[in-house]
């Protein structure tokens, strides 16, 4: 009969260990955690390797230059990239995008921001799932994020042909643009709790997720996330140099 009764505590005790849910941290990636954008690198290795042809660049050129002279903004500066890439990756096998993702993550994966990368460190010994939610490539992502100790990644997926040739089209776009609805997914998939979750970001398409964390924090935000930071009174970290600080 004892030994009965220690099966059952016993089972029970395991059903309450699979039933108990994990804490959430859930980061940015670009200007979060990584030093620059993964597709910008992504793009620039593309054209520098000749998969991307000359005139990919003249696509971005413009906006680079106004950001880089700070007349333009970064936001524009990215989205012709997107478009840059969007338009040239069309009939490019996928094995030579791995490739050239897997060499620009060898060379550039340590360019991290220190408080990011602490924090990751720190949260993981502290057992919280680890999650990065981004719209650079997948592709990228799964050769950087794991590297830091990421559980999860989403980013942008893009279709591939039977041939195992891009399309050029984006697969559930509507999903990945939304971040709320990402952590959402995750939370549910994955048996997480917002219960002391904790979520960094650094644009304002971040405020989707940051809304609904217990501790959201606004790593070197843009200027639209830092006045919504300052409304909502919520923490607001700068690094910049080998300087660490709060506004």
């Amino acid at each position: 009969m004892a030994a009965g009764g220690d099966s059952l505590a016993a089972h029970k005790i395991g059903i309450m260990f699979l039933m108990k849910k994990r804490k959430v941290a859930v980061f940015d990636v670009d200007g979060t955690i990584f030093r620059s954008s993964l597709l910008i690198q992504i793009v620039n290795k593309l054209v520098e390797r000749g998969v991307f042809p000359p005139k990919a660049e003249a696509l971005y050129a413009r906006q680079r230059e106004k950001w880089l002279d700070r007349e333009g903004d970064f936001g524009a500066y990215i989205n012709a990239m997107v478009a840059a890439f969007a338009e040239h990756i069309r009939g490019v096998h996928y094995g030579v995008l791995a490739d050239i993702a897997e060499e620009v993550m060898d060379e550039q994966w340590k360019r991290t921001y220190r408080y990011t990368r602490d924090l990751l460190k720190e949260l993981k010994a502290k057992d919280y799932f680890l999650l990065a939610v981004s719209h650079s490539p997948k592709t990228a992502l799964d050769r950087f994020c794991p590297r830091l100790g990421f559980d999860k990644t989403y980013g942008t997926f893009y279709e591939t042909d039977a041939s195992e040739r891009f399309t050029g089209n984006i697969v559930d776009q509507h999903v990945i643009a939304n971040k709320a609805t990402i952590l959402h997914r995750a939370i549910e998939k994955e048996n997480l709790t917002l219960t002391h979750s904790i979520g960094v970001g650094d644009t304002e398409s971040d405020i989707l997720f940051l809304e609904l964390v217990t501790k959201p924090i606004c790593f070197n935000p843009n200027k639209k996330l830092y006045e919504h930071a300052k409304r909502k009174k919520w923490r607001v970290v700068v690094e910049r140099k080998d300087v660490v600080y709060e506004l």
